[in-house]
């Protein structure tokens, strides 16, 4: 069976009891994600893992860590780009500390925003199920707190 393939690398970026998310808007699908994105071709996956952080939100991250690697296999009918194989999508997440640059939106890319949020909070978010899948990785529980 023929099955496409997609490597995608991300940070867990906390300070104190806030996260810094990215908004995803692609498609006409859209929610808050961790910062980060596909590999290109030959690029190391912490390489793209930076490069996607300062992209999507104007901070220059070092990395302090492989927390986890999420897979999954999307259905052809259930891919946000479409077509008509499944797509097998490899998730490797880093813990990440901003160490510079400010904070600003991604322009011309797939994320249309960025911000913090308190911990707290993110259960609440209309979020991609990355962010639950992060929060764990990092020890934590992505359930709203009452």
């Amino acid at each position: 069976m023929r099955v496409d393939i997609r490597i995608g690398a991300y940070g867990v970026i906390l300070d104190g009891d806030r996260i810094l998310l990215a908004h995803w808007n692609e498609h006409h699908h859209t929610g808050w994600t961790l910062p980060g994105g596909g590999l290109e071709p030959g690029e190391d996956p912490a390489d793209a893992a930076r490069r996607e952080i300062l992209e999507e939100t104007g901070h220059i991250a070092e990395l302090r860590g492989l927390i986890g690697i999420d897979s999954q296999v999307v259905a052809p009918a259930d891919r946000v780009r479409g077509g008509t194989t499944p797509l097998h999508s490899f998730r490797i997440v880093y813990r990440a500390e901003i160490t510079g640059g400010e904070l600003r939106r991604e322009l011309n890319g797939t994320t249309d925003e960025a911000a913090w949020f308190d911990l707290a909070e993110v259960g609440s978010l209309d979020r991609v199920p990355l962010v639950d899948v992060g929060l764990r990785f990092a020890g934590l529980d992505p359930t709203p707190r009452l």
